[in-house]
């Protein structure tokens, strides 16, 4: 195949079934029935997170409840997730990428762009090292993965996604009317439930469809999304695949969380927030860390991620201030249009505590003064006495919502997690 010099040659890599496909690599004898990686039914961690080949053709599906894959499938075996596996496995088929190039940049802990276009003269043409860290990875993980190419990220996610498992798709300027244009709208990034609804009532079906509809009626009826999805549909995307070191920092501190049940408003989803920002402030207090970039992610019961930031005036690893800040940018964000299932916090830009803080004209110092010390007070009652020693008033009005030890139970996502996303930075 033939590439133009202008191009970049882009890698998108998923992990199949990533939770269930190492579970089955760890033992070998669940390939044999069908299985699905979850939690328990009667927590909040109800949904399965992952199944295996013979669970989907039963109809399985991911993000549903265990209630509903029991109906579908009576002999379901569910595995409790094991985070830490996880982490070091998809940890270890990344270290192979980064053989043939510095920039990595994971999306979830199970898929990750490379930037290939500086490595093909080491290595050589795109599709026969696609093809070898294939290989590489089954032979010495045990995994598979599917691989698409092309000269942008969108379309290098999408080639990932056409054939499972172990599939190799290269989507050139040269085929991808062929390859994308007839594949419905949904299946391109960004293209979640609610503007595919917006879409289909304008009569917009495929990735075709969209790329040919006049741009300006579709920034007109979706505002500048409408523009950037017809972008996106046509190929034209030149985000930077990041670069990320090899080394592990801490760049980042948070915690998010499925929920036992959907929530419909904010006023509902705020007694979690308040737990997800003690939680953090704690964590940051721990590690001796600051910092002044809040960002906040929820995901939709249909599975659809969304995720804002916004840089605050002051660093800080107090929760009132986090969790405010993590309000209001939801609050300006996101109407709960669609049911929330999972939320997260995180703060990054961080640097060392200092040991003096700036003087605010709007907060006053003792405000602040008051809010440390209140949670000084939480964290050594719960240190003393167990997590369940002390709450907020508000955390108790939904117990069955708020029943957890959000410290200790809890999702890290990878740095990177986020990016590409539905992402907004205010």
């Amino acid at each position: 195949m033939i590439w133009l010099m202008k191009d970049r040659i882009i890698f998108h890599s998923d992990i199949n079934h990533c939770y269930a496909q190492i579970e089955e690599m760890k033992y070998p004898e669940l390939r044999l029935v069908p299985m699905a990686v979850g939690g328990h039914e009667e927590t909040r961690h109800g949904i399965i997170l992952a199944k295996n080949d013979l669970a989907k053709a039963k109809g399985v599906k991911t993000g549903e409840s265990l209630r509903e894959a029991y109906e579908k499938c009576p002999d379901l075996l569910i595995i409790p997730p094991a985070y830490k596996d996880y982490e070091y496995y998809t940890d270890a088929v990344k270290d192979i990428y980064r053989e043939y190039s510095d920039h990595v940049e994971s999306f979830g802990l199970d898929e990750a762009w490379i930037d290939y276009t500086d490595s093909e003269k080491l290595f050589g043409p795109a599709y026969g090292t696609a093809a070898e860290i294939q290989k590489r990875v089954l032979e010495e993980l045990g995994l598979t993965v599917s691989i698409g190419i092309s000269w942008n990220k969108i379309f290098a996610k999408l080639g990932s996604d056409l054939i499972k498992p172990s599939g190799l798709v290269d989507i050139r300027r040269d085929n991808f009317r062929e390859v994308v244009w007839p594949l419905p709208v949904s299946e391109l990034l960004y293209v979640g439930p609610a503007t595919y609804r917006k879409l289909h009532r304008r009569g917009i079906l495929t990735i075709g469809e969209l790329a040919q509809y006049p741009v300006q009626n579709l920034k007109r009826y979706l505002g500048v999304p409408g523009e950037v999805i017809h972008a996106f549909a046509n190929g034209d995307d030149t985000s930077p695949v990041t670069h990320t070191e090899h080394f592990r920092q801490v760049k980042s501190v948070g915690n998010s969380m499925t929920l036992v049940h959907d929530v419909y408003s904010l006023e509902e989803a705020d007694p979690v927030f308040y737990m997800l920002s003690e939680s953090v402030a704690s964590r940051l207090r721990g590690h001796g860390l600051e910092g002044d970039v809040v960002h906040v992610s929820l995901r939709t019961a249909d599975m659809n991620w969304y995720g804002w930031e916004r840089k605050i005036s002051r660093r800080t690893y107090v929760s009132m201030e986090i969790h405010d800040a993590a309000v209001g940018i939801l609050r300006q964000n996101y109407d709960f249009h669609d049911a929330v299932r999972a939320v997260g916090i995180s703060l990054s830009h961080l640097s060392a505590a200092g040991r003096f803080r700036q003087a605010d004209l709007f907060t006053p110092f003792k405000t602040y003064e008051q809010a440390l010390a209140a949670d000084l007070a939480m964290d050594d009652l719960r240190r003393r006495f167990g997590f369940d020693s002390v709450k907020r008033a508000c955390t108790i009005v939904d117990r069955e919502l708020t029943d957890f030890n959000v410290k200790d139970d809890h999702t890290i996502h990878p740095v990177g997690y986020f990016q590409g996303r539905k992402m907004d930075v205010l």
